[in-house]
């Protein structure tokens, strides 16, 4: 079984990097089907528990409680509940035993000591701007510097949120076995390349 993480900057272009890879090596594909899995054993909205956990998770918290989830103060926050699920359906998606592309969710930290390859997708500021702007939705009318506050603010917390559950920084280089910058890249044309990468790392490993 090969499982490939994409963790990414907000507006990097990961989330298609990742589609794109599945359909090329004909893996499973991973992303708001976790949050769904979420949601639906907590009986709570879809966009309730992708708001706690993207947004606003651990706001206001200390960050000792590395690799642990049993202080008793911090298992009276909802969030709490939500990172014990998320790695129970992470946990459970490898259990499958199938080739899975997973995106975002911390599943590298999750999965240790499953043969994974891991991929941090970046982007320069400008490029990030310019594809939230394409891919905004009918109606939503952003600066570009409420868009900029927005990716500064989800990536803090996706760094913080790391910073939780494991000693690896986000974005730190020596974590990943793969750094991808989108900048100038159409990631329709990027994907194949990546691909061709992630099937020799999987050959060497073996």
């Amino acid at each position: 079984m090969n499982i490939i993480t994409i963790s990414r900057e907000f507006g990097s272009g990961g989330r298609e990097l990742g589609k794109r890879l599945a359909d090329e090596l004909g893996y499973d594909y991973y992303d708001r089907e976790i949050i769904l899995a979420i949601a639906k054993s907590q009986n709570l909205d879809e966009s309730y528990v992708e708001q706690a956990m993207d947004h606003s998770m651990w706001q206001g918290r200390p960050l000792t409680y590395r690799r642990s989830f049993t202080s008793s103060v911090l298992f009276q926050a909802p969030q709490t509940n939500f990172l014990l699920e998320q790695k129970r359906v992470i946990e459970g998606i490898a259990g499958l035993g199938k080739n899975c592309v997973i995106v975002g969710r911390n599943a590298d930290v999750f999965l240790e000591g499953q043969t994974m390859f891991h991929i941090f997708v970046c982007a320069d500021m400008e490029a990030r701007v310019r594809r939230c702007i394409e891919r905004a939705a009918e109606g939503e009318h952003l600066t570009r510097r409420e868009i900029e506050q927005n990716i500064r603010r989800i990536d803090k917390n996706r760094a913080r949120n790391r910073e939780i559950i494991t000693d690896n920084s986000w974005g730190k280089g020596t974590t990943y076995d793969l750094t991808v910058n989108t900048s100038n890249w159409d990631i329709k044309e990027l994907a194949p390349a990546v691909a061709e990468f992630a099937k020799c790392w999987f050959g060497r490993t073996k």
